[in-house]
């Protein structure tokens, strides 16, 4: 997974993208459904779309903003945290 600022070019800032790898999107599949009460045991295989997935991404808007146990961002850019 990288976290890195967007390349928005909004007045309000350039957003947060985090991009994930095709394994790291298949756990988050995974953990959203286990959340949602559905527990499967033994090997799966997940497709996104019918194909195996490569890789994944999510774009959160300036408005929004990304928190780790390391890091902060402000979706409206370094200047604005």
């Amino acid at each position: 997974m990288k976290i890195t600022f967007g390349k928005g070019k909004t007045e309000f800032g350039p957003g947060v993208q985090i991009k994930l790898s095709g394994n790291e999107v298949a756990t988050a599949i995974d953990a959203y459904l286990v959340a949602n009460g559905v527990n499967v045991q033994g090997p799966r295989t997940i497709r996104v779309n019918g194909e195996m997935c490569e890789k994944g991404s999510i774009y959160v808007d300036p408005s929004g903003f990304v928190e780790t146990k390391d890091d902060f961002f402000s979706g409206r850019g370094l200047d604005k945290e």
